[in-house]
Formats: structure tokens, sequence, C-alpha cells
């Protein structure tokens, strides 16, 4: 498999990782979005092969006994999501860098995975009481699934430390700024 560069985006829910990547993505040429398979039905609004490829739980399970996946996980029995060996193929054949937005447990194992191939950045958020707030004013969580984000923040937090770089996102324009510094350096080089 040809081989090319990423840049692998984690952060807790809320911290702002998906807005600095769509900034980011949508400013450099030279990166290029890493869509993930994912075995779950699709939502409304939601395009095969833009958003996630779309693949049946059995058709999934073949292509990971075929060594389609260069990662994949079972987050729930039948629901699978990972990363298939043709996106990095796809992305790579056209010199781009692929840009994966993943969460923390995924981020670790994708570094791991691709170690110098590959710039790690954890988008944190300048405190867990800003990141309760930000997901209180998205107004899509209900008490329930606000007390299990926050508690699974708490312990994504805890893994900034294995990223290569941790950018805390107290501010927007400064967090675009600082990640772009970050990800312009690591692709020139």
């Amino acid at each position: 498999m040809e081989k090319g560069k990423c840049i692998i985006f984690s952060a807790p829910s809320g911290a702002g990782k998906t807005t600095i990547v769509k900034y980011l993505v949508g400013k450099m040429p030279e990166l290029e979005f890493s869509i993930s398979a994912c075995s779950r039905p699709m939502r409304p609004g939601e395009r095969d092969g833009f958003d996630y490829y779309f693949l049946s739980a059995s058709d999934f399970k073949e292509k990971i006994k075929a060594d389609a996946f260069v990662e994949w996980e079972e987050v729930y029995t039948d629901s699978f999501y990972g990363t298939l060996k043709s996106e990095l193929q796809r992305i790579w054949s056209k010199g781009n860098c692929a840009v994966f937005d993943v969460d923390v447990v995924g981020g670790i194992n994708l570094k791991k995975l691709f170690g110098e191939q590959a710039i790690s950045i954890f988008i944190q958020p300048p405190s867990l009481a800003e990141l309760e707030n930000r997901l209180v004013k998205r107004g899509t969580e209900t008490a329930e699934s606000l007390a299990k984000r926050v508690s699974k923040a708490e312990k994504e937090l805890q893994s900034a430390a294995y990223f290569d770089h941790i950018v805390v996102n107290d501010d927007l324009a400064i967090a675009k700024e600082e990640t772009e510094k970050l990800v312009r350096g690591f692709v020139v080089n």
C-alpha cells in the first residue's frame, strides 16, 4: 500500500474539533477528510461516500476477513466503524494528506499505527465547566446524555498527553491559527 501523511484530530465532544477540521480542510487543498465506513443505517440528509461508506454488518465483516481495513472497531454488537485501506489509497494517490476526526481511543490507535507518518492533535476545552456550557448551548443534549458526555470528557482529557500536540480552544480564532501552524509545519516537512 502506498503511504502518505496523516493528520489525526481528537477531542471530547464540544471542544470544537470538527469546526477546526472543517476550517483546515476548507483552507488547505492538500488536506482531504478520510471518510469512515460504518454499519449503522444512513440518517436523513446523509450520503453514502460523503458522510460515511455505509455497509451492512455482514459486508463489514467480509471486509474485515479480507483485511480491507486499516483499523476498525465494533462499538456495539454488529455496529462497526473503521477506515478502509482503499480510502487512504484514494487520498494518498492524489498526493494529499488524510485527515481523521476521531474519538480519543481511535486517535491514539491511529497514531500508534502510523507513527512518524502522522501528527496527532488533541483539541482541549479551556475547562470541563466550559465544555459542559458549550454542550448545553448546543441544545441537543438531554440531562442524561449531557452527564454521560461530561463524564466521558473527563476521562478523555486524561489522555491528552498521548497526542503530539494539545491545542486549547479557549478562543476559536486563536485555536484555528495555532492548529493551522502545526499542520502546515507537518505537511511541508
